[in-house]
């Protein structure tokens, strides 16, 4: 009997508080879930601007909360608050929260969102899985981005996993086998997929040397994939501008080095290589047309975790 034991045993219910007459709405069953967690490798800073966008322009409203201070580790990841002159306000606590949200048709769809916890992964697996059952929710989607060497002047690249084929195949074409770090979104697919239900991942491509900065088009892409699996029409005008904008920029950086030009045309000659006569083809093969082993990817995405800035 002990044999069948894993994870933690407190109660997962005990780990948020819902609104508990919409969480018992019958409005809510049936929707579709989309998950995005900060603080993990969030190249390009996609989840959060994903986060944002939805959160600011969608009419939304809580169905239920987190409490944070079993979830997170404060001195890993500290939270900011503002110092004005001899007194402080603006305490940015970390949140976790559900939300159901409306798309541009008027569509409802929940949103599973904020910081990745720190701690108890599989109580807080089991407390969502048992909120996807309580709701009986139609697909569970979740995204999160990594550093690839890709240039920005091609169309940004994603790998799909999951259990849904018609939502997976043809997109990713390459089935690598590699070892990386996991992340709680990983943990959660696989407890949904064990309890039988819908979930497909989408991990967007973003160019390995704009990874520690706000990349929108990669945000633009990863919204498309989520919109074209839930059928939702998901807000991008602000940030194809801010995409075009940042466009702009990279485009002057360029001018003023021609070390960086160098660096981009190689990755231009790679990505074209690896594209001619393939459809989606992935970026992950070598210039033997081998894919990486799981030491090498994985000491990638190390690499690029041990740069980057805990983030609420």
């Amino acid at each position: 009997m002990l044999e069948r034991i894993s994870g933690s045993l407190l109660d997962p219910d005990a780990l948020y508080v819902s609104n508990a007459e919409l969480f018992d709405s019958p409005s809510l069953r049936g929707l579709n879930l989309v998950m995005g967690f900060t603080g993990f490798a969030d190249a390009g800073h996609v989840v959060k601007q994903i986060t944002t966008e939805l959160l600011d322009t969608l009419d939304s409203e809580p169905v239920a909360v987190f409490d944070a201070d079993q979830l997170i580790d404060y001195r890993t990841r500290r939270p900011h608050v503002t110092f004005v002159e001899d007194h402080l306000q603006d305490y940015q606590a970390p949140k976790l929260a559900l939300y159901r949200l409306v798309d541009g048709l008027g569509s409802p769809y929940l949103f599973l969102a904020g910081f990745e916890p720190d701690l108890q992964w599989e109580r807080f697996a089991r407390a969502v899985v048992r909120i996807v059952e309580h709701l009986d929710v139609n697909l569970v989607t979740w995204i999160h981005s990594i550093p690839m060497p890709v240039p920005h002047t091609r169309p940004v690249g994603v790998t799909v996993h999951g259990n849904r084929p018609e939502l997976i195949e043809g997109i990713s074409v390459w089935k690598p086998t590699v070892e990386v770090p996991a992340a709680v979104g990983h943990i959660l697919e696989l407890r949904l997929t064990e309890a039988g239900r819908n979930i497909v991942g989408y991990v967007i491509h973003v160019p390995h040397y704009l990874a520690e900065a706000e990349y929108p088009n990669a945000a633009v892409a990863g919204l498309e994939y989520l919109g074209a699996a839930t059928s939702l029409m998901l807000p991008t005008d602000r940030l194809r501008e801010a995409g075009r904008e940042v466009g702009r920029q990279i485009a002057e950086q360029l001018e003023a080095s021609e070390d960086v030009q160098q660096v981009v045309s190689r990755l231009e000659t790679r990505y074209d290589e690896k594209a001619e006569g393939t459809v989606r083809r992935s970026l992950l093969a070598d210039e033997n047309d081998e894919l990486p082993n799981a030491d090498e990817l994985g000491a990638a995405v190390e690499a690029y975790l041990a740069r980057e800035e805990p983030r609420p």
